[in-house]
């Protein structure tokens, strides 16, 4: 059951970058062109704040290059504007801030997933990961973040911070 969470935090982290993944092989047969990332709205489980949150995405401007590599990694580049809303469904209290990046996700052969952010990001963790690294289980960061995933489900086996935590989402919502 403790893969459950993991599986979770791996499917919210990558939230806005599975789009570009999944549809890497559309992409990359296309050269070196942006494509805009789709983005669907989702909702959060109360395991991360206490409370259901809505996550809409107003501004919604973030486009992908994936770059492919001789040893069989792929590179997605992510550039553009990202602003997101987030919603306690239980209040309706809101914040909206900016999540634009940029960011790069790699994935190797071996199936191990690096995403690494610069600027405004948002960080997504279950609650037992959270407590590992010592942030809060939603944040918006300013700074380099990294984080590694390993296959084949996509726990943290680890993450760096520079910079700083902006906004505890979820302190903000209450």
């Amino acid at each position: 059951m403790k893969r459950l969470p993991a599986l979770t935090a791996l499917g919210t982290i990558l939230a806005i970058c599975a789009a570009a993944l999944t549809a890497s092989p559309a992409l990359a047969g296309r050269g070196p062109k942006w494509q805009l990332l789709p983005f669907r709205p989702f909702t959060l489980d109360a395991r991360y704040c206490g409370f259901r949150v809505g996550v809409t995405a107003p501004v919604h401007q973030e486009y992908a290059k994936i770059l492919k590599a001789a040893d069989g990694s792929m590179t997605t580049l992510i550039t553009g504007a990202l602003t997101a809303t987030f919603t306690n469904l239980g209040t309706g209290k809101a914040i909206t801030e900016n999540l634009s990046g940029p960011g790069k996700v790699t994935m190797a052969p071996d199936g191990t997933v690096t995403v690494a952010e610069r600027g405004h990001n948002g960080l997504f963790l279950v609650p037992v990961d959270a407590h590992r690294f010592g942030l809060p289980t939603l944040t918006v960061t300013a700074g380099p973040v990294t984080e590694t995933l390993a296959p084949p489900h996509g726990a943290i086996t680890s993450l760096s911070r520079r910079g700083h935590i902006l906004v505890n989402i979820c302190a903000a919502l209450s």
